[in-house]
């Protein structure tokens, strides 16, 4: 029944269902509010909560340089956007970004994707936009419950995507409080949240969550470093299949003008993928190339 209404609600978003992507089960997924991960997740062992707590200390305390040139920034950019649009254009506008939580982000590049997600949230807020801050995963490696059910029923050839998807919401576009993200960010660094990437769905759970919204302006930023990767689907249905798509999602929401999207690569080249994209080499960079896009998207996504 789940299966038959997320697909439903799929259809409505214009997004319809695949001959060739199918899914063995969604009855294992799940989305999260982030201050609700420890419900989801296993206890933190004694070093991933050293881990964690030396990883929030940094994020708290060792990033002021890098900071300050990234507010620096964004400030002039505040300027150059609010004399571009008017109150209502930004009021009437919705920006998600959707975060990559697979395990090669693991250490700075989540740290300053974290980072980054904050001063944008901060920067887009300040402006009058509503931001919507959220981040994918899987719940488990090897596939998880999906799997063993898979196993349970006689391993059936070519399953679909075979893992449990946990999708997070760290910020949603409803919220009116203060506009910086603060302590919740820390559940962004838990190495233990990091697992596999499944794209295609999450760039589809992120746009209908867009869809719903009242905004005339809806915009879709991606940040990754790396093509979809889950080995327990991958083994079951060829090599291609996660990425193949990827490609269809983009293609389908490239081609739909109610979203503007757009994706950021970490030392991954996205210009394969996405029409509006851009690459840098090193998550330090990430700040400033965040900044460059809103600054670009912002403007190009403008009514005519």
């Amino acid at each position: 029944m789940f299966k038959l209404l997320f697909n439903r609600v799929l259809k409505r978003a214009g997004f319809g269902t695949s001959d060739t992507y199918s899914v063995f089960t969604r009855d294992f997924d799940d989305v999260v509010d982030a201050a609700r991960l420890k419900e989801v997740l296993a206890p933190l062992s004694t070093d991933d909560a050293t881990a964690l707590d030396d990883a929030w200390k940094t994020f708290e305390m060792s990033l002021n340089s890098w900071r300050t040139t990234a507010n620096l920034q964004a400030l002039e950019t505040t300027g150059f956007i609010r004399n571009a649009t008017s109150d209502h254009e930004r009021q009437d506008t919705v920006v998600s970004i959707l975060i990559d939580h697979s395990g090669s982000m693991r250490g700075q590049s989540i740290l300053l994707a974290a980072a980054t997600a904050e001063i944008a949230c901060d920067f887009l807020s300040r402006l009058g936009y509503r931001v919507e801050i959220l981040g994918f995963t899987t719940l488990d490696w090897k596939g998880g419950k999906s799997r063993r059910l898979w196993r349970r029923q006689g391993s059936p050839r070519y399953p679909g995507r075979l893992c449990d998807l946990l999708h997070i919401v760290y910020r949603s576009a409803d919220t009116r409080d203060a506009p910086a993200l603060g302590y919740i960010l820390k559940n962004m660094l838990r190495r233990d949240l990091l697992k596999e990437n499944v794209d295609g769905e999450a760039l589809e759970w992120a746009a209908s969550r867009l869809y719903r919204r009242p905004e005339k302006r809806k915009i879709l930023i991606v940040l990754s470093d790396g093509a979809p990767v889950d080995d327990s689907t991958l083994h079951e249905n060829g090599p291609n299949f996660l990425i193949d798509h990827l490609r269809g999602v983009i293609a389908r929401l490239e081609a739909d003008d109610r979203i503007l999207l757009a994706a950021i690569g970490i030392n991954w080249d996205t210009d394969g993928l996405y029409k509006r994209s851009l690459r840098v080499t090193a998550p330090e960079d990430l700040a400033g190339a965040m900044i460059d896009m809103l600054r670009s998207v912002l403007i190009s996504s403008r009514p005519r």
